[in-house]
C-alpha cells in the first residue's frame, strides 16, 4: 500500500532535468545507495544497503561496522535519503517494508554521476595541448624547418593521428572506471585516497 501511494507521488512524465538530479544526488551517501544499486539490480533490504554504505563511509569492511555506525547510516537513509530519491523517481522505496529498488531512472542518471577527483589530469587541457603541437607540426612542415622534413608529411600525419586515438582510448578506458557501479565500491573511495 505505502509502495503505490510513494508511487503516485512521483512525477515520471519526462527525464529529471539537470538541476534535479544534482539536487538529489549532491550529498555523498546517496551516491553510495546509487552505487550499491547498479552493483545489484535486485530489490535490497534496508538493513543490508545501510551495512555497505557505512562501510563505505567509515572505510572498513561490512564486518566490521559497529552497530552504532550502521544504525546512523539506517536512520538518515530512511528518514532523508531514500525518501527523497523515491519522490524524485531514482528509486523505489517501500518505507513500510524496508525495501529499496532501482528504476529506470537509476540507469539513466549514470551519465551525470562520473566522478571527477581533485587530483585528476584535466583531459581537455591534455587535447588542447595535442592540438597546438600538431598546429605548430604543420607550421613547421609548411615552412620546411630542418630536421622535421626528414620524415615524409604522411609518416607525420600517421604519428599524429596515432597519438589522438591512443589518447583517446586511454581516457574512455579511465572514464569507465570513473563510472559509479563499475566497481566494488565507489569511485570516490577509489581515487580519494591520495588525497
Amino acid at each position: 500500500m505505502a509502495q503505490q501511494q510513494q508511487t503516485d507521488n512521483i512525477d515520471d512524465s519526462g527525464p529529471l532535468s539537470k538541476g534535479e538530479i544534482f539536487e538529489v544526488l549532491r550529498n555523498q551517501r546517496r551516491r553510495y545507495v546509487l552505487q550499491y544499486l547498479k552493483q545489484d539490480t535486485r530489490p535490497v533490504e534496508l538493513g543490508d544497503l545501510a551495512q555497505q554504505v557505512a562501510a563505505w563511509e567509515y572505510e572498513t569492511t561490512l564486518d566490521e561496522v559497529t552497530p552504532e555506525q550502521r544504525k546512523r547510516v539506517y536512520t538518515t537513509l530512511q528518514q532523508t535519503h531514500l525518501p527523497k530519491m523515491d519522490q524524485s523517481g531514482i528509486l523505489l522505496f517501500d518505507s513500510d517494508d524496508g525495501v529499496i529498488e532501482a528504476t529506470d531512472r537509476t540507469q539513466d542518471i549514470s551519465i551525470y554521476l562520473e566522478i571527477v577527483p581533485g587530483h585528476e589530469f584535466a583531459w581537455r587541457e591534455l587535447y588542447l595541448s595535442l592540438g597546438a603541437i600538431s598546429s605548430a607540426l604543420v607550421a613547421a612542415l609548411w615552412l620546411e624547418i630542418y630536421p622535421l622534413t626528414m620524415l615524409s608529411d604522411l609518416t607525420w600525419a600517421g604519428l599524429v593521428a596515432v597519438t589522438f586515438t591512443l589518447t583517446a582510448t586511454v581516457h574512455i578506458y579511465y572514464e569507465r572506471n570513473m563510472r559509479l557501479g563499475h566497481g566494488e565500491q565507489p569511485p570516490e573511495l577509489s581515487y580519494g585516497s591520495d588525497d
